[in-house]
């Protein structure tokens, strides 16, 4: 067995070979090192800029969200796998606010309830919605920010979320 870390949410995986992506946060599996290399950018310190802050402030808000939104949903499915795809994603959410209040030395807010469809077929256009938002934002986050930590933060985000909308695609 080893132990392999995330360098963006810094969360360990121990098994006998990488995984293809984090299973806490989603990044991609070049964000993953052995656990000797790792060098997580949430236990750096890091320097915010004025933008890079409104930007995780907002990024915080929308993976809150989004938390909550997939756990409505979850306890809307029609089935179990769709139950259980939906509690994977909002505990990945989760996992993205956590991120960013640790990036900004804040404390996790409470996070709000949301309402979601009765519908699957609703609840997934809602979905892809929601990810491909993210996608974008992300993407011109990434272009914004002057600080290399953030850049990877939100480059990590925006594939993560990708994936996400990617994956809603393929139950429509």
């Amino acid at each position: 067995m080893k132990t392999f870390i995330c360098e963006i949410c810094g969360d360990a995986y121990i098994g006998h070979e990488k995984p293809a992506d984090c299973p806490f946060c989603g990044a991609k599996g070049n964000f993953i090192k052995f656990g000797s290399e790792a060098n997580p950018i949430a236990n750096q310190e890091n320097k915010i800029s004025e933008l890079s802050q409104k930007n995780l402030e907002e990024t915080l808000q929308l993976e809150m969200r989004a938390n909550a939104i997939y756990l409505c949903m979850a306890e809307k499915a029609e089935s179990y796998e769709i139950k259980a795809m939906y509690k994977r994603l909002a505990k990945i959410e989760w996992e993205h606010a956590n991120i960013a209040c640790k990036l900004m030395k804040i404390k996790m807010p409470e996070i709000i309830p949301q309402f979601c469809d009765d519908n699957d077929i609703e609840n997934f256009k809602t979905t892809i919605e929601l990810e491909d938002h993210a996608v974008e934002l992300y993407k011109k986050f990434t272009r914004e920010a002057t600080e290399k930590n953030i850049k990877i933060f939100f480059t990590a985000l925006a594939q993560a979320e990708e994936g996400h909308s990617g994956l809603i695609k393929n139950y429509l």
